[in-house]
């Protein structure tokens, strides 16, 4: 019993003492005064703002209860109004994201995720690498309609791996890992990070950043646009990436037949496509074709996204019950819309216009390449200090676009770098990220392994991205 109180302690002061952490760094900042030409309104929203992202930091609480203490501290400080805090849940950015993790749990629930991923294994599989890029090609498809990544690549993906690299005699604990294991892990995980950049609805965060662009610029950031961005640099790196860890960290076994015999089976088990897959499939059509061409129909994405639930729900692939139970997209509907809420009126009353002019000094007499680039990168290596894409964007996205755009360098461009990088930073650590920790503690990779292929795979990152990127978005006219 003692020691039962004991522990009971100790978990209790681990919540506490980061807990009067968040609050006692927001009561500092409060007490400050504010600096010359910025309102106190706009201070102390910051304060509370700063706050938050420190609480979604060291979690004293989850995302969801950080942010809705946050949203209680602006009304009862008099910083907002409850309508102005209240506002955020109008966002349609938002309900697009939430709808999205809907649709995904579709592809979970048919199994239709899980077979797609066979379906390339047995395709492609004869082979580690070609396994390798097999998994990556079904994270590929799939990541378009499935916004929580690690769902997508912890959830179908990662238990595909297991099986795999089990078959083959690669365990965690026994000194089989390298067999086939951790490279397959490493591989999968990396290619995350890069499908997550390229569809807006990839990752819970992309919407809050073309959210924060279009408040900045005026310019919003459509499904397509991102898309066509990011097409080149993305399917460049989910080239290279696999190949440069097959021949950095090469995996002992070469040649995997047996491979696509498992796929095979597991796909005889499952039998052919159901009635509810072939559903699934259809609405999935549906809402690509309408996030690719709705525009022209005067149909935006979040109205597809409604369109592609209904017909979920009509044709009974889900049920209001599995809608119900999907924490995850009202979890993000929660903390999403109180952090959308701060961002946008942080640059209503001020404080991002003035900390853009505040920090024109600091790149004034250089050129806007140069500025772009070095930013950028400061903006991606910031990672290291992150445990979250959602925090770090909340955090410095804003701030960063601000200063690029101070310092001439083209609005959209720049916005869409900070906006790639903000899923790519995630290869650096074992914790960046949702997917990070889910792949890590599979057990195959050692954290020092772990940290040097992700600092080499930065690299290479920002290379493709600002580099053969770059070129490419002038081919699209965008700077």
């Amino acid at each position: 019993m003692a020691t039962q109180g004991l522990k009971s302690k100790n978990v209790g002061e681990v919540k506490i003492i980061p807990l009067l952490i968040t609050f006692a760094i927001g009561l500092l900042l409060w007490n400050i005064n504010p600096p010359a030409g910025l309102e106190a309104k706009a201070w102390h929203l910051f304060a509370i703002f700063v706050a938050t992202i420190v609480g979604l930091i060291i979690k004293p609480l989850p995302m969801g209860s950080v942010a809705i203490l946050a949203l209680t501290a602006t009304v009862l400080t008099n910083t907002l109004t409850i309508e102005d805090a209240l506002s955020g849940f109008q966002n349609t950015t938002i309900w697009l994201i939430v709808i999205a993790f809907f649709i995904s749990r579709g592809f979970i629930k048919t199994g239709l995720g899980t077979r797609v991923a066979y379906m390339f294994v047995k395709k492609f599989g004869k082979k580690t690498l070609g396994l390798s890029y097999s998994l990556i090609a079904s994270d590929l498809i799939l990541s378009p309609a499935m916004p929580s990544n690690t769902a997508r690549a912890g959830g179908i993906l990662l238990p595909i791996i297991r099986s795999l690299s089990e078959t083959y005699g690669s365990r965690v604990g026994d000194g089989t890992e390298r067999k086939m294991g951790a490279f397959l892990t490493k591989v999968s995980f990396q290619g995350d990070m890069i499908t997550s950049a390229m569809f807006l609805t990839a990752m819970a965060a992309n919407p809050l950043a073309a959210k924060i662009t279009e408040d900045l610029t005026g310019k919003p950031i459509t499904w397509i646009g991102w898309a066509s961005a990011a097409i080149v640099p993305g399917l460049l790196s989910l080239i290279i990436i696999p190949y440069v860890i097959y021949k950095v960290f090469p995996p002992e076994i070469k040649e995997t037949p047996a491979a696509t015999e498992m796929a095979d089976k597991k796909l005889k088990e499952m039998g052919p496509l159901k009635k509810e897959e072939w559903y699934m499939i259809g609405v999935f059509l549906l809402i690509l074709f309408l996030w690719i061409f709705g525009t022209s129909l005067n149909i935006n994405a979040t109205t597809t996204a409604f369109i592609g639930l209904g017909t979920l729900l009509v044709s009974k692939v889900l049920t209001w019950s599995d809608i119900k139970k999907e924490e995850g997209a009202w979890d993000t509907l929660v903390w999403f819309a109180v952090l959308v809420m701060m961002a946008s009126f942080l640059n209503e009353l001020g404080m991002i216009p003035w900390f853009s002019e505040a920090m024109q000094g600091a790149v004034s007499g250089m050129s806007w390449v140069w500025a772009l680039v070095i930013l950028s990168v400061v903006y991606f290596y910031s990672h290291y200090f992150f445990a979250s894409n959602t925090a770090h964007v909340s955090a410095m996205y804003a701030a960063f676009l601000a200063v690029l755009i101070a310092a001439g360098a083209p609005p959209l461009v720049s916005a869409l770098i900070l906006a790639f990088f903000s899923n790519l930073f995630g290869c650096l650590t074992h914790y960046g990220c949702g997917p990070a920790p889910v792949f890590f503690g599979s057990g195959y990779v050692t954290q020092n392994k772990w940290w040097s292929l992700g600092f080499l795979i930065s690299i290479i990152h920002i290379i493709v991205w600002i580099g053969i990127g770059g070129l490419w978005w002038k081919l699209l006219g965008l700077w």
